[in-house]
């Protein structure tokens, strides 16, 4: 006789998406709005002094301020 999960057949393994379900979180693109809206201002930020390495934080920092208002 079969157990209740052997006749409803094995699922695949998803990976990544099957952990965030476990954790609660989401793994889709829009998951985090607001931390891809802050790292596409830090990245125009840095990119606007350009690229000088060891400013990576004061460019996230002030992306954030940017972005402050919006939430």
């Amino acid at each position: 006789m079969k157990t209740k999960s052997e006749s409803m057949g094995k699922s695949k393994d998803t990976g990544s998406t099957n952990h965030a379900r476990e954790s609660g979180k989401s793994c889709s693109n829009n998951a985090y709005p607001r931390e891809q809206m802050i790292a596409v201002a830090a990245y125009f930020h840095a990119e606007r002094r350009g690229f000088t390495p060891g400013y990576e934080v004061a460019d996230w920092l002030q992306a954030e301020a940017d972005m402050g208002h919006l939430f």
